[in-house]
């Protein structure tokens, strides 16, 4: 572990106005978790954590903490913050081994929960602690979404899954796997066996095309893609990942890991929008960042890129006329994902934003009647402890829905 967990625990000022929870975008009870690990009552702590944040453990590991928590601690003013994540870690893990989760009595209402990411296992667990009968439909042969198959083993060790996996199904969590809502079944089925509420958090799985010519050789792949499996790639000895965020870093780092020699990360602006602690990672294990270049064509020898300009805000303002070819083996495109259209596009009444996301209410009830969404398929491509904070918000709507219904109606 970087740091002694006591050490920067008794680090903490106990703030009366915590900026460090106004930070974190779920309000994570900082202070009092904190003051509750250092009078030696670390399952308290850990059930604090727990309760405000089912999946408090990863996030714990994948969040930006430099933006959030830990970039809103006041000692970091003049100094360095308190390590926030690392307190956050070691609490948690620890309570998933000894935590014993509360369940209201079983009311027999049957839920499902489509997708089995940090929304869909949000919305699962809160629902299974209502007393609700739950099943989540998953269309990979194993939970996780994007926390299994598009974060990288270095970043995310797929042993925290499946701990969430057991969790669930100790809870009485029935799992559907290799279950795509849609192809067999839709979510009419779902409704006419007796589901009186439906979750949607499929998140945002199809990748983002860039239009440009050479898009279909067989030298170009999509980042998401490539994280799920990047085993069966042959990438060669060069590689031009396009694109800014965390997937780009991912991919550039796993392909290095892989063998890759040359690995260039190229960014149509001027800055990466990544988590300045992985884009520091990815230049240190030998990616070379460029910047400023736009592509407009991919040939079986690299890709053409055209020479940016942008302004004070890292908006492209103009382009250059000429391009440049950009020698490369590969080609992996990532900027960023969009939610697969097959159950969108194929339930009925189901209205969709001009995004193609899944259109909600405040309380995220989508068009149809009992047919919820939270997560990526209503933001778009968010951060795992965003699609946490509205799945939470989203269980509690289930409830009172739930309970607004008839006796007639939960018969039927």
């Amino acid at each position: 572990m970087a740091h002694n967990v006591i050490v920067e625990a008794k680090k903490c000022l106990n703030c009366k106005k915590p900026l460090c929870r106004t930070g974190c975008p779920i309000n994570t009870p900082i202070p009092q978790m904190i003051q509750a690990f250092l009078n030696g009552d670390i399952d308290g702590a850990g059930k604090m954590l727990f309760d405000n944040n089912p999946l408090s453990v990863i996030c714990s590991i994948v969040c930006d903490h430099g933006r959030q928590c830990q970039g809103h601690c006041v000692r970091g003013i003049k100094g360095d913050p308190v390590e926030i994540s690392t307190i956050e870690n070691f609490i948690s893990e620890r309570y998933l081994d000894v935590l014993k989760i509360e369940c209201a009595p079983a009311n027999g209402i049957k839920v499902a929960v489509i997708g089995a990411g940090p929304a869909g296992i949000t919305t699962a667990i809160k629902m299974a602690q209502l007393g609700y009968d739950v099943t989540i439909f998953e269309s990979k042969a194993k939970i996780g979404g994007v926390l299994r198959f598009g974060i990288p083993e270095f970043r995310l060790p797929k042993s925290f899954i499946d701990r969430y996996d057991a969790l669930m199904r100790g809870l009485g969590i029935k799992i559907r796997p290799n279950m795509t809502i849609g192809k067999v079944f839709g979510i009419e089925e779902l409704f006419r066996d007796g589901f009186k509420a439906i979750s949607i958090g499929t998140g945002v799985t199809w990748p983002n095309t860039l239009n440009i010519k050479g898009e279909t050789l067989g030298n170009v792949h999509y980042g998401v893609h490539y994280l799920e499996s990047p085993e069966v790639y042959d990438l060669g000895k060069s590689l031009i990942v396009i694109g800014a965020g965390n997937v780009a870093m991912d991919v550039a780092r796993t392909a290095l890991r892989r063998g890759v020699r040359d690995v260039k990360i190229v960014v149509r602006s001027d800055r990466s929008t990544a988590n300045a602690d992985e884009l520091e990672y990815a230049e240190i294990e030998g990616a070379e960042m460029v910047y400023n270049k736009a592509p407009v064509e991919i040939t079986d020898k690299g890709v053409y890129f055209k020479t940016t300009v942008c302004d004070e805000n890292h908006k492209v303002v103009s382009v250059s006329d000429t391009a440049e070819l950009m020698p490369a083996d590969s080609v992996i495109i990532a900027v960023s994902q969009k939610p697969s259209a097959l159950l969108l596009t194929t339930t009925y009444g189901l209205e969709l934003t001009g995004r193609g996301l899944a259109k909600t209410d405040e309380n995220g009830m989508t068009t149809i009647p009992g047919l919820f969404a939270s997560g990526d398929v209503v933001k778009g491509a968010k951060t795992v402890v965003e699609a946490v904070e509205q799945a939470k918000k989203v269980a509690l709507a289930m409830d009172s829905y739930l309970k607004g219904l008839t006796g007639s109606e939960i018969q039927q």
